[in-house]
């Protein structure tokens, strides 16, 4: 049976969808199917099976609602823009800060994605990430910023992933197209071998359009919601803090003596053989002197 040119001619269509970028779906592939594998394998076809006909016209423009992404076409459509931003600052009173940024992202229809805290020397920090709707990302900034007395440091980015926004769902659509071309053979194929080349070539395309649902999939969420990475610090003394370095000093002396007292009953066992052993050289001594 000729079916597995057929196949062969399907698969040629997989290598232009995933190499050819924006023009995967074009003219080189209605070229590729008018070729040998339509000389070889579509008159065996229409002999073998009079269900051929269909497929083989199919076959002959695989993609008919296919058109090339133009840059006509992506001027046309919304701007597809990824917006993040991260600022920070110092803050008198962090629980404050706190509540603040929380009631401003309950304001806006965002949430917290990350919230950490640290402390370390006289300097407590937070560091907060915020997603936020993109349209909703200016005023969240600007809502939090009224309460900042002077920003430490502001970034903004905007990144344009229109044109990849498009070519990805363009890919998306031709690969499916592809499966489906897989399946209507599969439904036509009666070897044990056909069968099997048909569902191997049909595993490998179905786990590139897992791929590329997926990047479709981060590109939607990165676009709809924004990133705000926020981190504000309190410092909570300044100078040198005699009164609370000085009860810290107390605290580890008084730990310090404790290990002490450990330390000691750790090793009593060779305390009481040295003490015995000075009484013992003591009387000894005493002895010798009375003689």
């Amino acid at each position: 049976m000729k079916i597995s040119s057929l196949i062969v001619a399907v698969t040629l269509s997989v290598i232009l969808f995933s190499c050819g970028g924006e023009q995967a779906y074009t003219e080189d592939l209605s070229s590729t199917f008018a070729g040998t594998a339509k000389e070889e394998a579509y008159d065996d076809l229409y002999e073998e099976s009079a269900e051929a006909e269909p497929m083989n016209q199919n076959l002959e423009n695989p993609h008919p609602e296919e058109k090339d992404v133009s840059s006509d076409q992506i001027q046309a459509m919304e701007r597809k823009l990824i917006k993040d931003g991260s600022i920070s600052f110092e803050t008198q009173d962090c629980k404050a800060t706190t509540a603040i940024i929380e009631q401003a992202a309950k304001k806006f229809k965002a949430y917290l994605s990350n919230d950490n805290e640290y402390s370390y020397g006289d300097r407590i920090q937070h560091s907060v990430t915020i997603r936020v709707p993109s349209e909703h990302f200016d005023a969240l900034l600007n809502e939090i910023s009224k309460s900042v007395a002077e920003m430490d440091d502001q970034t903004i980015s905007v990144k344009d992933v229109t044109e990849e926004y498009v070519d990805v769902q363009a890919r998306l659509k031709a690969k499916k197209a592809v499966e489906q071309r897989y399946l209507d053979l599969l439904s036509k194929a009666h070897s044990v071998g056909d069968i099997l080349q048909i569902e191997n070539e049909l595993a490998r395309l179905r786990e590139q359009i897992e791929a590329t649902e997926g990047r479709l999939r981060y590109l939607k969420d990165q676009v709809s919601l924004s990133t705000l990475n926020i981190t504000y610090y309190q410092i909570t003394e300044k100078g040198f803090g005699f009164g609370k370095k000085a009860a810290k000093g107390a605290e580890n002396g008084w730990k310090g003596l404790l290990w002490f007292f450990i330390g000691l009953i750790n090793i009593w066992p060779f305390l009481l053989i040295i003490t015995i052993g000075i009484w013992l050289l003591v009387r000894y001594i005493r002895k010798k002197i009375r003689k």
